[in-house]
């Protein structure tokens, strides 16, 4: 696995451990770039997050 991977997998591990932290970084990166595109892609960052949380096992009610 390269760099990346190795960073994605741990970071991944963190957010497990510390869901209500990952959920909060998640709506932070989520609610920044629907400010920058005046929402204007709002479905998808949604799905996104979504996608993201279901990825260390949150059910994303933290940080919204």
């Amino acid at each position: 696995m390269g760099k990346f991977g190795d960073m994605a997998k741990k970071a991944k591990e963190m957010a497990k451990g510390h869901p209500d932290q990952a959920d909060k970084g998640v709506a932070g990166a989520e609610r920044a770039i629907d400010e920058r595109t005046g929402n204007k892609y709002d479905a998808q960052t949604d799905k996104g997050a979504d996608a993201v949380r279901r990825s260390y096992g949150s059910d994303g009610t933290v940080g919204r």
